[in-house]
């Protein structure tokens, strides 16, 4: 059954594929882009690949409060929270304003988004979906990675408690929890932290948080195709029923299993 669909974050990476996809499928998609030079390359691209009547484009900054409300205006079936951004680095040393800047564009304002679009449907008694794209980060945490993963671990507890909030309207609520795939989104969310480090102020030194970073993304793990998310993201998204976590791939659900067990004998 085609479903109405909007989707923060899709002017590149896994929103802009799986935006595309689930038009090709014949969802009506509308797909949202932060920075306005997006939008028109992708109204291009749909026309060029003649779905253009189920993909539509609009600019949808979630820090822009008139965006916020012309995204309340439109009419949905499931509300995709794909947007987000990054920031790495150690977290004893991090700049406190950037761990704010974090969680207000992964968190809040995603938030702010879903209460609007989520009292709507209650309001017309309509069941709808809320997704929110959480991370493998958002089930456990590595080093110098803990900015950003925290932002996805309080979107697993909004999502968990949304789920339990919201059944009894009909409304549902899912995650979605990619590992590392390659999109270029965790590449340049490593690069962030050289913007404030600075060996002369803070103990950890560029050329060793660099080399950690570089020895993760030269294996496998820190390489995956995308191909197999995006083609999982278009199935999720617009179905009616699913698991409500959604960890891609199979391996990275089974390691954070193990993580989670061995986590009840962690030791100081």
């Amino acid at each position: 059954m085609s479903k109405r669909i909007l989707v923060t974050g899709a002017g590149s990476g896994f929103g802009k594929a799986a935006s595309v996809g689930m038009a090709k499928k014949g969802h009506s998609v509308i797909a949202t882009t932060q920075v306005s030079s997006q939008v028109t390359p992708l109204r291009e691209e749909a026309k060029a690949l003649s779905i253009e009547k189920n993909l539509r484009v609009e600019r949808l900054d979630l820090t822009d409060p008139y965006d916020i409300a012309q995204a309340l205006t439109f009419d949905i079936d499931v509300l995709w929270n794909n947007a987000g951004m990054g920031e790495a680095g150690p977290v004893w040393e991090i700049p406190i304003d950037l761990v704010r800047k974090n969680f207000e564009v992964n968190v809040f304002l995603p938030l702010q988004l879903t209460q609007g679009v989520v009292r709507r449907w209650v309001e017309q008694g309509h069941k709808g979906k809320v997704v929110f794209t959480s991370s493998m980060g958002g089930l456990f945490t590595p080093a110098n990675w803990g900015t950003y993963v925290s932002t996805k671990h309080a979107l697993e507890s909004i999502a968990e408690a949304l789920q339990q909030e919201l059944s009894s309207h009909g409304i549902k609520v899912q995650t979605i929890n990619p590992g590392a795939y390659y999109t270029g989104y965790n590449e340049t969310m490593a690069d962030n932290p050289f913007r404030w480090l600075d060996d002369r102020r803070h103990f950890t030194k560029r050329a060793d948080l660099r080399r950690g970073f570089d020895d993760f993304f030269a294996t496998p793990q820190g390489r995956m195709d995308p191909t197999e998310m995006i083609e999982r993201m278009i199935e999720i998204v617009p179905a009616d029923e699913g698991k409500f976590r959604n960890v891609v791939p199979k391996a990275v659900e089974d390691m954070l299993k193990a993580h989670q067990l061995a986590a009840w004998e962690n030791k100081i």
